[in-house]
């Protein structure tokens, strides 16, 4: 970092230099000829816009890993309810419920918590769950399958709570914010005093698209916050089909959380 930062002002400090020295060597015309405010300003534009096409990809790609990790998820706790078949009846009746509650604390608990960046331990205890309910069936067929779908659910959900957080550092925001209020300035500056609507219609042309672009890097770079979010859609459905596959198998029996996924009490 220091050395592009010095390099960078060694090369301001040579191109002032060359101007000062330099260029009345080079030139017989008049010296208050050359590169008007406005050649200066479409570079500008340009690395403003690049700066900002690069940023929004690497927030779409947070995003997308996002929905990726959610629906995969919830494919990996379907997987571990349609597996749990194969269990002999005590513990399928617990790991088909473990599921439904598992699945009621992520939608109702820790979806609204990512929306902040952070998880929520109320998945944690039907996960922890899962693994106590796993050490009984050790040596029977069900075990390997099960610990593979558990695993994968674990990684998934490791996942989407990592992609939850903020991939673009604050500064680099604040750095995009400042570029975008120089070039704006600087696209002002250079606007004919007179006769000058349609300049001025397309400058505000310019700035909202800009600033659209800014909001939507800002809104995607939160996955789960902000109004183009990732729904808690897959997880829901494995939620009813866990719960259909339970009552079918349990008529009878009631599961251990409620409607939010904790523990119901006793």
């Amino acid at each position: 970092m220091v050395l592009v930062i010095v390099v960078a002002v060694v090369a301001l400090l040579a191109g002032l230099a060359a101007n000062r020295f330099l260029r009345p060597r080079l030139l017989t015309e008049d010296d208050d000829t050359g590169m008007a405010v406005k050649d200066l300003v479409g570079p500008l534009l340009t690395l403003t816009v690049l700066l900002l096409a690069f940023v929004l990809v690497t927030a779409n790609g947070s995003y997308g890993k996002a929905e990726v990790a959610s629906r995969g998820e919830a494919r990996a706790l379907d997987q571990l309810v349609e597996t749990a078949e194969y269990a002999p009846e005590a513990q399928r009746a617990r790991i088909q419920a473990g599921a439904v509650c598992y699945a009621r604390a992520v939608r109702t608990r820790e979806w609204p918590a990512m929306a902040d960046g952070n998880g929520h331990s109320a998945p944690s205890v039907w996960s922890t769950d899962f693994r106590r309910t796993f050490k009984t069936l050790e040596g029977k067929p069900a075990f390997g399958m099960l610990i593979a779908a558990d695993n994968k659910r674990s990684d998934e959900r490791e996942e989407r709570l990592t992609q939850a957080t903020a991939s673009i550092p604050g500064t680099i925001f604040w750095f995009l914010l400042a570029t975008l209020v120089i070039t704006v300035v600087a696209l002002g500056i250079c606007l004919p005093r007179r006769n000058n609507r349609g300049q001025l219609v397309t400058l505000t042309v310019i700035t909202a698209l800009l600033t659209t672009t800014l909001v939507i890097i800002r809104d995607v770079d939160r996955p789960f916050g902000g109004i183009i979010n990732v729904k808690p859609t897959a997880i829901s459905e494995a939620e009813r089909q866990a719960d259909r596959d339970f009552h079918v198998n349990h008529p009878a029996a009631e599961l251990p959380c409620d409607s939010e996924g904790s523990v119901r009490s006793l």
